[in-house]
């Protein structure tokens, strides 16, 4: 939120009346707020007449300086200085610093958190307050990106054209993370026709399985009798603050989600979170497709450092630029991440120039035993460095919302 600074602002003049000498002080200070880089009220004196000498004579003597000084007029006492405060105000509309008393109060400096700063303030019993570090301003952005108010209801697809590149992964983490700085829970959705593993990457394979595995399938079966947020939740499954649709799992069935199906799942999702991630399987031309991209409001395309990877996303973003989804192509957020820790004859740098160039926005994920072993995804057992990147992620999906 940006500051307001007294000195650059100037206060709606009072109306021409007779004013007290509190009046004749706000003006003062008014017209000094109003010039930038004055450092001080200028003192007006008046000049005193000058004497006028008869011709031929020399100048004029100066008047004796007075045997006493003149006696100094006693400060009014405080109960004089509110009735004349009443008095000016009632002459006139109240200053604008009235209604703003912030104005006049200077900015605390943010409580520093960890590291040296932190240690500090504690220590002195916040005595001494250096304010957060530099990294510790950039986290609270981050956090501020992504917990903005949003007006309505977005949906993210993450899709690519290679599997085991990190998109379920990505999307296990970017809907933690959400759902830990956002107010509303959001929702994720298992959309992969090969039998997906959302579900068990937020829960664990084992949770899953000791509940009643509700899938898509089956919200899709009893659709018309959901009405509610609590309906809706009979069919959905919680990591924590993170509601997930599971994907179904039975192969026959799993690819027999059409668009128009999907569209169903989006509308109703839609009456109940502002957000929602779309985890889309590997490829763009499956039944389903045409209405995830149809609905989304923007996309994350996952990548690998390896060369296949790299190659696959620009295809993906090529394909959707020459198929109607250019204006989704153009704002979408690339997400490498170093899954396998591929060879140093890889470099990455030019993979990432490379993508960088066609897309809105890069970010690499670090490699992370806890996203590489494919198994459960939990934000506590992550490096920093992968959660500063899924945070990264967010807050460059919400962004692309308002």
């Amino acid at each position: 939120m940006p500051v307001v600074n007294p000195r650059t602002s100037s206060p709606e003049p009072f109306p021409p009346k007779r004013r007290s000498s509190w009046a004749e002080a706000a003006e003062a200070a008014d017209e000094r707020n109003a010039s930038p880089g004055t450092g001080s009220v200028p003192v007006m004196v008046a000049a005193a007449p000058a004497a006028t000498a008869a011709p031929g004579e020399g100048p004029a003597p100066l008047p004796p300086a007075p045997e006493t000084a003149p006696a100094v007029p006693a400060r009014p006492g405080r109960s004089t200085r509110t009735a004349s405060r009443s008095a000016a105000l009632a002459a006139g509309p109240a200053p604008d610093f009235i209604s703003s008393p912030g104005l006049f109060v200077r900015e605390q400096k943010p409580k520093p958190v960890g590291g040296f700063r932190g240690a500090l303030y504690q220590m002195t019993g916040g005595g001494i307050n250096l304010g957060p570090s530099a990294r510790q301003r950039e986290e609270d952005e981050l956090a501020r990106r992504i917990s903005r108010q949003l007006q309505g209801s977005y949906n993210t697809a993450v899709l690519s054209l290679k599997g085991g590149i990190g998109k379920t992964s990505t999307t296990v983490g970017v809907g933690l993370t959400l759902a830990e700085f956002r107010g509303d829970p959001p929702c994720a959705i298992d959309a992969n026709p090969d039998s997906g593993d959302l579900v068990e990457r937020a829960l664990g394979e084992g949770i899953y399985q000791q509940q009643s595995p509700r899938t898509i399938t089956d919200l899709l079966r009893n659709i018309e009798s959901v009405d509610s947020l609590t309906a809706l939740a009979r069919y959905m499954h919680h990591a924590g603050r993170l509601h997930l649709i599971a994907g179904e799992q039975d192969p026959e069935v799993s690819d027999s989600l059409t668009a128009e199906e999907y569209l169903r799942i989006r509308k109703l999702v839609s009456g109940y979170y502002s957000v929602a991630l779309t985890d889309c399987g590997t490829g763009v031309t499956h039944n389903a497709m045409k209405g995830i991209l149809q609905s989304a409001d923007n996309l994350i395309i996952a990548a690998g450092y390896a060369v296949s990877g790299a190659k696959r996303a620009r295809s993906t973003l090529h394909w959707l630029a020459s198929h109607g989804y250019e204006e989704l192509a153009r704002n979408a957020v690339v997400v490498i991440t170093d899954k396998d820790e591929v060879s140093s004859r890889v470099d990455k740098d030019a993979i990432e120039d490379h993508l960088s160039g066609i897309c809105r926005q890069l970010i690499a994920v670090p490699h992370d035993r806890g996203v590489a072993d494919g198994d459960l995804v939990t934000l506590d057992v992550l490096r920093p460095e992968t959660r500063r990147a899924y945070r990264e992620i967010a807050a460059a999906i919400v962004d692309g919302y308002v």
